[in-house]
């Protein structure tokens, strides 16, 4: 472990703080700040030649400012003679972009993942990607981790009988992940029909499966950004009775209107985790976190040695 060094950018230095922990050795020390003009100055402060370098920068809001102080730090590295540098991305910011779906606009996704590769990433880590194919973005191997394991433990510790349970996919694109928890967590599988009018606006039709009636829902999705899709859902389940709502989001990116839709949502619980950071001014008392550091440590432990990150799922 003497040849590993975790470094952290300004995004999300808490978890950052808990994989170093859990990996016991300290964090590296690197200067991070902007010139007078806006544009950001960066120093390792550490000899890192010849080391392997893990570098913990989600690129959530502000995404820009953070996917580009990612970008420095890796070229940092490169240039300090590290001998790998792997990009820790808890969190991959413009996955939505991840194809074409109408004329004349860009694949997003596609062009982050070429920038952070031509930075000199050796390889990257992630959690949880909005689609999955984007792995095939990057030139570089990509290890695809799961929040799937920290929600599922959350949630056992409940002790709430299968019959009681539902678990409720948002829209048809996470039907897939619903399936893995009521495999995992036992209940009836529902499907709520989600209809997109526009980039911001969906409608719930219909409740597909269950029943709902009188059952304690959970409903599962990668991210809750403005948390229209969510609240909409959990609209549609109370009025077909479900006695208790709760909301599970591997990232909790709060973006826009959404602390005001939750809160006046009939959704009980939201359980998140620190792959973004949650600010202070956005902190509501149905909101809890769960943290992803040991996922993380866990799996950089073994890139690290060689291991296999796959047995961890």
């Amino acid at each position: 472990m003497n040849e590993m060094k975790i470094f952290s950018g300004r995004a999300n230095p808490e978890l950052a703080g808990r994989i170093s922990e859990y990996l016991g050795l300290p964090l590296g020390r690197i200067s991070l700040g902007p010139f007078p003009d806006g544009e950001l100055a960066c120093k390792i402060e550490e000899n890192v030649r010849g080391r392997n370098v893990f570098v913990v920068q989600p690129t959530c809001p502000p995404v820009n400012d953070n996917l580009m102080e990612l970008l420095i730090m890796i070229d940092s590295f490169v240039r300090a003679s590290a001998e790998r540098v792997t990009a820790v991305i808890p969190y991959f910011g413009y996955a939505r972009q991840d194809r074409k779906d109408e004329g004349r606009v860009p694949i997003t996704a596609k062009l982050v993942a070429n920038l952070i590769s031509r930075a000199g990433a050796d390889r990257v880590i992630t959690m949880d990607l909005h689609a999955y194919q984007i792995q095939g973005f990057f030139d570089v191997p990509v290890d695809h981790l799961y929040a799937a394991p920290v929600l599922t433990n959350y949630f056992k510790k409940l002790s709430i009988a299968p019959d009681d349970l539902v678990i409720v996919s948002p829209d048809e694109g996470s039907i897939k992940r619903a399936l893995g928890h009521k495999e995992r967590l036992g209940g009836r599988l529902a499907i709520i029909d989600k209809r997109r009018s526009s980039a911001e606006k969906t409608k719930q039709a219909n409740i597909i499966g269950g029943p709902v009636e009188g059952k304690v829902a959970l409903m599962f999705d990668d991210m809750i950004s403005t948390a229209g899709s969510i609240c909409g859902a959990a609209e549609k389940l109370k009025e077909n009775g479900c006695r208790q709502i709760m909301v599970a989001a591997t990232h909790g990116v709060f973006c826009g209107p959404a602390m005001e839709r939750l809160q006046n949502a009939p959704i009980d619980r939201v359980i998140v985790t620190d792959s973004v950071p949650l600010s202070t001014d956005k902190s509501l008392g149905k909101i809890e976190v769960e943290s992803v550091s040991t996922l993380f440590g866990e799996a950089i432990k073994r890139i690290h040695r060689k291991e296999s990150v796959s047995e961890l799922f």
